[in-house]
């Protein structure tokens, strides 16, 4: 029999690096536009969600993300903002 404590643990950790940006988002990206992109975004993980996205976008790039406190993530092109409700 397994271990109920394990077996949850694993379903967490998995359901966890299901959800990591930096592992899904290339697989849901639009085709390329001509010229520039421009993101915008708002909620607890819209801060990660923006510097995967920078990671894997090659073209220009431009945007502003609000985050909860405490939810920053680095971004080199896309202005990060922290606020409350």
């Amino acid at each position: 029999m397994t271990d109920p404590k394990a077996f949850l643990t694993a379903i967490f950790e998995a359901a966890v690096a299901a959800a990591d940006p930096e592992k899904t988002i290339r697989n849901h990206l639009p085709a390329k536009p001509k010229g520039r992109t421009i993101v915008i975004g708002a909620g607890k993980g819209s801060a990660q969600m923006a510097a995967a996205f920078e990671k894997v976008w090659d073209g220009p790039i431009d945007g502003l993300v609000v985050t909860r406190y405490g939810y920053a993530a680095k971004c080199e092109r896309i202005e990060i903002i922290e606020a409350a409700h």
